[in-house]
């Protein structure tokens, strides 16, 4: 691409943002790689993997394999229906901003208000579960003093959120370069090492993906439900509206932005399943691996060390130490765009600071810092990862849903009239109904309390304690609703209804807003 078609395409695509209201501020960076690039890197099925790997299998067995293809067909339909609506609105939000032009503003600013504390738990979580990899290739290099212990995964949470902050304030350019490498560390990795491992290391066989090691499974009902088994799968297949919500970075975003959505769902269902098959096939005895680490189950990187020498195990937990970096890397540029979205429309508590944008850094430098503050809170009470991701996949799975009763909302009014360059066409309520169904389906399974997937403080083994008694009788995901909620509702009761927010435009020719 010449320099002068690159120049008259970023003029054209800050026109196209100036038709919105909006003025480009941010550096239009990305392209249709670096998009996709980033939301890979939110959805990272090495982070996810790692994250609650053992969940699954002692819940299942081998068998928890089967979640991952009914999740990413779920997802796939979700995304399908994103796609659409950001090559319509490509600006950055996600969430917030289609249900801005598509709904009511309550219900847009409560949408937005949900988002926003999700991405910020995710971010939480995320860097919680980069000590699960480090910490073990550490100790292959010599670092032995490191234990895998709550206080050594908190230091090390906590100095990733201030490393990943400082490089989302030098830039979003940064961050893709990062990215885009480890992108392709982990796709190489992932697929590389999973073959190694069916090829030489196959101590279970193919038909480990139907051995439940003895457990009594059930779908719905029981500690060793398929609803349950789910949770690793729903965990790891989100984010791929990240593309969507770095719009204004990225170079012809109408069309870049809707076409990383899907690559990004593709290209993680491929190259998590290969690399969760060989995982699976490489555990040397199933027992063991269930009933290891005082009953929580083994991780990937016990299956690692039991199969490989220590310097070799070592360089791969690096691979997927990094790979878990730039996960978290996008996570935060995700949230951050978010959270400056919302605050450039003056819908959030110190809006003008937040707004800002540093002329020289071309980033919302106090969003980013906001973002790293909240996100360090849950660090109080540390309770591990796994429990910080329940919670936060929880409330990104609210957030879709409630982003998809406002597409569909809008198309039965009549939207979208004006065709954009992704179009579902008259397949679009057919996607948007089936994806509320599955939306809807899994939001209960999120909710139902089990110690598994929604425990209370109670039943977390000691990890968590609000040191109120009937505190810790409520399931943690209902916990952090409620109190997302009631701030949210007495902030926008006290301030944010009664603010001055900026107008919704669309631009001219295009559908006019569907407010209610």
């Amino acid at each position: 691409m010449s320099a002068t078609t690159e120049h008259s395409g970023a003029d054209r695509d800050s026109a196209d943002l100036a038709r919105f209201g909006y003025r480009q501020e941010l550096k239009r960076s990305l392209g249709t790689f670096s998009s996709f690039a980033v939301a890979f890197s939110y959805i990272s099925p090495s982070t996810g993997i790692f994250t609650l790997f053992a969940l699954g299998l002692t819940t299942l067995g081998g068998v928890f394999i089967w979640t991952w293809p009914v999740v990413a067909a779920g997802q796939f339909i979700i995304a399908l229906n994103f796609a659409e609506v950001s090559s319509h609105y490509p600006i950055a939000g996600s969430v917030f901003q289609w249900t801005k032009y598509l709904a009511g503003r309550t219900y847009a600013w409560f949408s937005g208000w949900i988002y926003l504390f999700a991405g910020i738990l995710t971010v939480t979580a995320v860097v919680a579960t980069l000590p699960l990899a480090l910490i073990p290739a550490l100790n292959g290099l010599g670092w032995h003093s490191l234990g895998l212990t709550l206080h050594t995964e908190l230091v090390f949470a906590l100095i990733t959120l201030v490393v990943i902050t400082v490089l989302n304030i030098y830039g979003v350019r940064l961050v893709a370069i990062i990215n885009n490498t480890g992108v392709l560390f982990e796709i190489l990795g992932m697929f590389v090492f999973a073959l190694i491992l069916m090829a030489f290391h196959n101590h279970q066989g193919f038909g480990v993906v139907t051995n439940s090691a003895g457990l009594h499974v059930s779908f719905l009902t029981g500690p060793n439900s398929f609803v349950a088994g789910m949770f690793m799968s729903l965990f790891v297949i989100y984010g791929f509206d990240t593309a969507s919500t770095l719009a204004e970075e990225t170079r012809d975003p109408r069309r870049a932005a809707p076409k990383a959505v899907l690559y990004s769902v593709i290209g993680a269902f491929v190259i998590g399943g290969v690399f969760l098959l060989g995982t699976l096939v490489a555990i040397p005895n199933m027992h063991a691996a269930i009933t290891g680490n005082g009953g929580f189950g083994w991780s990937p990187a016990n299956i690692i060390e039991a199969n490989f020498p220590t310097a070799f195990a070592t360089i791969y937990l690096l691979v997927v130490s990094a790979a878990i970096f730039v996960c978290c890397l996008s996570i935060m540029a995700s949230t951050i765009r978010l959270c400056f979205g919302m605050a450039r429309d003056n819908q959030l508590p110190f809006s003008r600071p937040l707004a800002r944008v540093a002329p020289s850094l071309h980033t919302p430098v106090w969003a980013c810092v906001a973002v790293a503050v909240v996100a360090a809170v849950p660090f109080i009470q540390y309770s591990g990862a796994g429990i910080i991701a329940i919670a936060a996949t929880g409330m990104i799975y609210l957030s879709y849903f409630l982003g998809n009763i406002a597409i569909l909302r809008a198309r039965l009014r009549g939207w979208p009239k004006t065709p954009a360059p992704f179009r579902l066409g008259a397949w679009g309520p057919v996607v948007n109904v089936v994806g509320l169904l599955y939306g809807g389906a899994m939001l209960v399974n999120f909710a139902w309390p089990r110690a598994a997937s929604n425990p209370t403080a109670d039943q977390s083994g000691g990890l968590l304690d609000f040191h109120v008694g009937f505190l810790n009788k409520i399931p943690i995901l209902w916990m952090v609703f409620a109190v997302i909620v009631l701030i949210g509702v007495l902030y926008y009761a006290a301030v944010g209804s009664r603010k001055q927010v900026a107008p919704v435009v669309t631009p001219a020719g295009d559908d006019a807003p569907l407010q209610a």
